[in-house]
This record gives structure tokens, sequence and C-alpha cells, in this order.
């Protein structure tokens, strides 16, 4: 699993801006410095920060880069001024790019291991260091990349954990609710069947035993009825034999 592709754009956050020019202006100067040495080129590199701060780097020098670049630029600009001219340059434009492409194909077939013949003990050890020296920046990336995926596994990783320990204790506490519910639903289950079977007990009594004496308890009567009523209801008293 390897990083996304970046959007090349303007980085918002300053901090981070900053951060990537300083990454990506070493990385372009020591491309330069390469450059240079590999292929024996003169090579002048300007940069300037959203500071204003400059920031240089050439093999020779750079009044002398400069000076280079303004004489071939106005070079060119004399061999375009007429159509003749303009050919010319074009065509010689042409065969110099076909050049640098056969150059670039042999290269790349010798860093294959291929038509090796024709060099010597000298030009085999630069090419055997130039391998190594890409070798080692290749598994320097490697280790960076899988270190950062350890590291973005592991923070997973840390998340997932604390979300179980958070499920752990909803379960544990939906747990004890339902611990409760039931303590409650069957503890009244309990008291009324206890109620049932006192009424049954007695109901039983009464039917095996028909001599036994049942009480009545009559309650007070309306004050607004007749006193004779209220005497006799007062008095009454049942008893089954």
């Amino acid at each position: 699993m390897g990083r996304g592709k970046i959007v090349i754009r303007r980085i918002d956050n300053s901090t981070s801006r900053q951060v990537t020019f300083s990454k990506r202006r070493s990385g372009l100067l020591k491309k330069a410095k390469e450059l240079a040495i590999l292929c024996d080129a003169e090579v002048g590199v300007i940069i300037f920060s959203s500071t204003g701060k400059l920031h240089e780097f050439s093999n020779t020098s750079m009044k002398s880069v400069i000076g280079r670049y303004h004489k071939a630029k106005e070079e060119q600009q004399q061999q375009i001024t007429s159509p003749t001219s303009e050919v010319k340059f074009w065509q010689r434009e042409a065969a110099m790019l076909k050049q640098q492409l056969q150059s670039l194909q042999e290269n790349h077939r010798q860093m294959m291991g291929e038509e090796l013949s024709g060099l010597s003990v000298q030009d085999l050890q630069v090419m055997e260091n130039q391998l190594e020296m890409s070798l080692r920046n290749i598994r320097t990336k490697k280790d960076q990349l899988l270190f950062e995926e350890i590291e973005e596994l592991k923070r997973k990783g840390n998340i997932i954990h604390h979300e179980n320990v958070e499920l752990c204790k909803k379960v544990n506490h939906i747990r004890e609710e339902n611990t409760e519910l039931y303590k409650q639903v069957y503890g009244i289950r309990e008291t009324d069947s206890t109620n049932r079977n006192v009424f049954l007990t007695n109901a039983l009594s009464i039917r095996d035993d028909p001599h036994a004496t049942i009480h009545l308890q009559l309650s007070q009567p309306d004050q607004h009825k007749a006193p004779e009523a209220s005497l006799q209801s007062t008095s009454l008293g049942l008893q089954l034999h």
C-alpha cells in the first residue's frame, strides 16, 4: 500500500509550505549537483523563497553561468530572425535531441547489464557506484514508506482498541440494566404468586371443611337511612354449620 497521488497546488498551511520548500529545495540542489558531476555540465540554479530569501547553486560560477545564458539567448535570437535560419536552428535542435535520446537509451541498456563490452574497468566502476547509490536511495525510500505504513497501522490499531474498550463498557452497562430489570420483573411475579397461593389455600380449606365458620364484616350503613335498618345491619352476624 503506497501513498496516494499528491495534488500539485499551493499549500495553504504556512508551516507545511515551509517544510515542503526546504525538502524540495534540498532535493533540487542535490539533483543539480549530480547532473553537473555525472554529465560534466555547467549548471546554475537560482531559487527565491516566498519570503524573498535567495538560494543558489553553481558548479562553476553563477556569474559565468548567467553570462553564458545571456550570450546563448542572443545567439538564438539572431538565428531565428530569418525563416532559413529558423529551419536550420530547429534542425540542429532535433539532431541534438536525437543524439541525447540515443545516449540515454545506451546508458539505460548498460544500467540493465547489456552492451558492456566497450566499457573499461574505470567506466564499469563508475557505473557500479551509480547503481549502489541508486540502490541505497531506493532502500531508504522503501524503509521510509514501510515505517510510515507501520505507524499508520499502529495508529489505527490504537483507535480500534479504544473503540473496543468503549463497546465493552456499554455492553457491561446494558447487562447490568438487564439484570436489574430481570430482578424487578421476576420479583413482582414471585410476590403475585405468593398472594395467589394464599388465596387458593383459603379457598381449598373452605371446600375441605364445609362446617368452617365464615366471618363477614359489613360496612357501616348510611347515616341517612332509617335507624332500624342501621341497628339491624350492625347487629348482623352469619355463621355456617
